[in-house]
């Protein structure tokens, strides 16, 4: 067996410096790592307060970052693709989508559901709500249709009942999605007392399924600090 990996990868301190911050890109990679099962070691950066040894160790770059080897890494997408294509079978498991639909599903939420949330015009509220919404019953539609491995199985099968989005194990586009989608779900309950709709069968099932995995539960940022990452941003409306 080839020697284990050095791994060490860098996210975003929470405000007190004392936990995991709100940073999607982050969650993104801790979760692939802990999928991977690799030995790897994880450190917050408070980047009000970075040593100089760790600045010089990527000048100019926000977390995340990686370590590997002893060669740091830097971009999201390429430290990604670089851990799947690094850490394969038959060591470690294989994370990319069978679907490459499943990688592009709910890609366009994150962006409306910003519109919604830094709107501070009462008037505008209902049509960028509408917009949002809809780019979540296209996420829920895709979690409801049902994939051809499912209708191998079963032939009859008319709405999916897979774990995630593209089958029952976790993928690289769970790792991606599910972090937008949980700062998503605490940002409009707080700022416009929105709930994802419990109709949305497909979503609800999927997000259920994803909190009760250590992988994406454990690498949640606290609510609090989701909360103060968008206190700067987010608007309440005021009649």
């Amino acid at each position: 067996m080839a020697e284990a990996p050095k791994i060490e990868l860098f996210v975003k301190a929470s405000d007190d410096a004392e936990s995991i911050g709100n940073c999607p890109f982050s969650q993104r990679l801790f979760m692939i790592l802990w999928l991977k099962g690799v030995n790897f070691t994880l450190t917050t950066v408070d980047m009000r307060r970075t040593p100089d040894g760790l600045k010089s160790l990527a000048p100019g770059s926000q977390p995340p970052f990686l370590i590997y080897n002893g060669e740091v890494k830097t971009d999201t997408n390429k430290i990604e693709e670089f851990l799947e294509d690094t850490l394969a079978p038959p060591q470690y498991p294989k994370l990319c989508c069978k679907y490459k639909e499943s990688n592009g599903a709910g890609e366009d939420i994150f962006r409306t559901f910003s519109a919604y949330i830094k709107n501070p015009n009462p008037a505008l509220n209902d049509q960028l709500e509408k917009k949002f919404l809809s780019t979540l019953v296209k996420l829920n539609m895709y979690l409801e249709e049902v994939l051809p491995h499912e209708l191998t199985k079963n032939p009859k099968l008319s709405k999916s009942d897979r774990l995630y989005l593209d089958g029952d194990a976790f993928t690289l586009a769970d790792c991606n999605l599910l972090p937008k989608l949980n700062i998503v779900k605490v940002v409009c309950k707080q700022y416009r007392n929105f709930d994802i709709p419990t109709e949305l069968k497909g979503l609800t099932r999927y997000l259920d399924n994803a909190y009760k995995q250590d992988q994406f539960r454990y690498t949640c940022p606290n609510d609090a600090e989701i909360l103060i990452a968008y206190r700067s941003v987010a608007k309440y409306l005021s009649n």
